[in-house]
């Protein structure tokens, strides 16, 4: 059975929730990423950001990214997926919540990040599709 440990992208970096939508942005760029889990003081995931939403959210807006914390963007749970859930769970997941990232937990701790593209290289093309036209809906 393979789970979301054996494919998902190690090693993520955070952006805290303190820390402005201009960090995270810079974050973004250096690592060639668009998406960011926020990270509170207590180490606990606190939502994700990503490049839309600055955009979106902040600049469209007429906010100043330099004013605006990462946590005020991270409102709600999360969608994540437990370390040991199999792929099953992660099309399953990504499907109903409409999302190409899910952040992997392990007990309360971040581990990593399953994409869309971390799907698409571990699995036959049919559910891969399946999971593209999901998304697109």
């Amino acid at each position: 059975m393979t789970t979301a440990r054996d494919i998902m992208t190690p090693d993520v970096t955070c952006v805290g929730e303190k820390e402005s939508l201009g960090d995270a942005a810079r974050k973004m760029a250096d690592l060639r990423v668009g998406s960011l889990p926020i990270c509170g003081e207590d180490n606990r995931l606190k939502g994700m950001v990503t490049d839309r939403d600055i955009v979106v959210k902040a600049v469209a807006a007429g906010r100043n990214p330099a004013d605006v914390s990462a946590g005020e963007l991270g409102t709600g749970k999360p969608v994540t997926i437990g370390a040991d859930d199999d792929v099953a769970e992660i099309l399953r997941t990504m499907a109903e919540h409409q999302v190409r990232r899910l952040p992997v937990i392990d007990g309360h701790q971040l581990v990593g990040i399953v994409a869309v593209a971390d799907v698409a290289r571990a699995l036959p093309d049919r559910p891969v599709g399946d999971l593209i036209d999901a998304l697109s809906e």
